[in-house]
């Protein structure tokens, strides 16, 4: 006994299945593992300003392929260090030539 079906003929069930709404619909987007996708990573607010900005901007690549991810982080690690470079720049009169700050 054969169980196949003869080209050309198709059994009455897969039939209704295929002529039903699903045999209409698009097709969903396919999953790319390759394709951006945010991390997810909570981001705790710094108290400062400048370093949560330049923290949020990071963001941006969670949209990015891999290889714009590289502009993002120089452009937000460029942003932190000026933040921390303005952390040693302190208003007021510098101190004497030729003796430490603090001697006496």
């Amino acid at each position: 006994m054969n169980d196949s079906v003869p080209e050309g003929e198709l059994p009455e069930a897969m039939t209704a299945q295929e002529s039903g709404p699903a045999a209409h619909a698009e097709p969903g987007p396919a999953y790319d593992p390759a394709a951006p996708a945010p991390l997810n990573i909570p981001r705790v607010p710094t108290g400062h300003a400048d370093v949560d900005a330049r923290l949020d901007r990071l963001a941006d690549a969670d949209h990015l392929a891999t290889d714009g991810h590289v502009e993002v982080y120089e452009d937000v690690h460029r942003g932190l260090r000026d933040a921390l470079t303005a952390l040693d720049v302190r208003p007021g009169a510098p101190a004497p030539a030729g003796r430490p700050a603090g001697a006496q």
